[in-house]
C-alpha cells in the first residue's frame, strides 16, 4: 500500500482548510489519510493538571469531529486521527517519516494574525522528509472564485532546465496524471549576463529570438523524460522574462496546486528554503506543494 497523507491539525481554520485538502488528496491516491492534533499548549509542562486534562479532551473531540466531518464528505476514505504529546514541529516531522504527503496549513492558532505563513508551516516546508503541501486560509483560497480544494483542473510546476529537479516534475506530473488536471510548467529565465553589461545599449530582436529558442528546447529535452511516462497529461510550457516567484505567483493564480523543489543538503541537520519558495510560500494565495530533491 502506498504511504498515507498526513495533515497537521490545531483548530484553526486554515487547518480545517488543510484536513480539507489532505481528505480529496488521500481519496485521489486511494490511500488512508491520518490526521494529527498538534497544538503548542498541550505540550507546556507548566499547565497545571486539571486544566491540561481538559485540553487534552477539547483535543481529542477535535479529532473526533474532523474525522466524522472528512468522513461525510469522503464515506470510502479510510480516516484515522490521534494527539500529540510533543511540540507541533517536532510532531508533525516525526510522524512524516512514514507518511507519503504532509498538508497543513500556512498559520495555526498562534502566531499573528496577520502572519502570511506561521512558523510551523515554514519548517515543514524547509525540513520535512516527504513533500509538503501548505493550504492558505479559506479567504485567500476564495477570494478569487475558486474551491480552496480543487476546481480549476490546473496544476503549475516551477521549473528550471538548467538544473532540473526530477522529484517536483514526478509529484506534478503524477498529480495531474491522477486528477486529469492540466499541467503548465514554467521558467523564468532572464537575458544572458554579457548581453546587459553597462557596455551594451541594445538588446536587439533577433539575439532574444535566438535565446529564448535556446531555453525552450533546453526545457523541452529536460521535460521529455516526465511526458513519455505520463502520455496523458496535457502539458503547456511557459518561458517568462521574470524573476522567478514573479513568474510563478502570476501563473498559479487560479490554479489548483502550485509546485516547487526544495534542494536538501546531506550534510546539512536541518533543512532551509531557497529565497523563491520561501517568497512564495509568502505571496501565494493557492495550495503549494514543496518536494524535496537531492542537491
Amino acid at each position: 500500500m502506498r504511504p498515507s497523507v498526513l495533515a497537521g491539525i490545531d483548530g484553526s481554520e486554515c487547518a480545517a482548510a488543510a484536513a480539507r485538502w489532505a481528505a480529496e488528496e488521500a481519496a485521489v491516491r486511494g490511500v488512508p489519510l491520518r490526521l494529527l492534533q498538534v497544538a503548542p499548549r498541550l505540550s507546556g509542562t507548566t499547565v497545571p493538571g486539571p486544566a491540561l486534562e481538559r485540553l487534552q479532551r477539547m483535543g481529542a473531540q477535535l479529532v473526533r469531529r474532523t474525522v466524522e466531518d472528512l468522513l461525510a464528505r469522503h464515506p470510502d476514505l479510510e480516516v484515522t486521527g490521534e494527539q500529540a504529546d510533543e511540540a507541533p514541529a517536532a510532531a508533525l516531522l516525526g510522524t512524516a517519516r512514514d507518511a507519503g504527503l504532509l498538508v497543513v496549513g500556512t498559520r495555526g492558532t498562534g502566531g499573528f494574525r496577520d502572519l502570511a505563513v506561521g512558523s510551523v508551516a515554514l519548517r515543514m516546508a524547509a525540513a520535512a522528509p516527504c513533500p509538503v503541501v501548505l493550504v492558505p486560509p479559506p479567504a485567500s483560497s476564495f477570494a478569487e472564485g475558486t474551491s480552496a480544494t480543487r476546481g480549476t483542473g490546473l496544476i503549475v510546476l516551477g521549473f528550471d532546465a538548467h538544473r532540473p529537479a526530477g522529484e517536483a516534475a514526478g509529484f506534478a506530473f503524477a498529480a495531474a496524471d491522477a486528477r486529469t488536471a492540466n499541467l503548465r510548467v514554467v521558467q523564468a529565465w532572464a537575458l544572458p549576463a554579457e548581453s546587459v553589461s553597462p557596455r551594451t545599449y541594445v538588446v536587439t530582436e533577433e539575439d532574444r529570438a535566438t535565446w529564448e529558442d535556446q531555453e525552450v528546447l533546453r526545457l523541452s529535452d529536460a521535460l521529455r523524460p516526465w511526458q513519455e511516462k505520463y502520455p496523458r497529461v496535457a502539458v503547456a510550457t511557459d518561458l517568462m522574462l521574470l524573476h522567478a516567484a514573479e513568474a510563478l505567483l502570476n501563473a498559479s493564480r487560479k490554479a489548483d496546486l502550485l509546485v516547487v523543489g526544495r534542494r536538501t543538503d546531506p550534510g546539512a541537520a536541518e533543512g532551509r528554503l531557497g529565497p523563491v519558495t520561501h517568497a512564495v510560500l509568502h505571496h501565494a494565495r493557492r495550495p503549494v506543494a514543496v518536494v524535496p530533491h537531492g542537491a
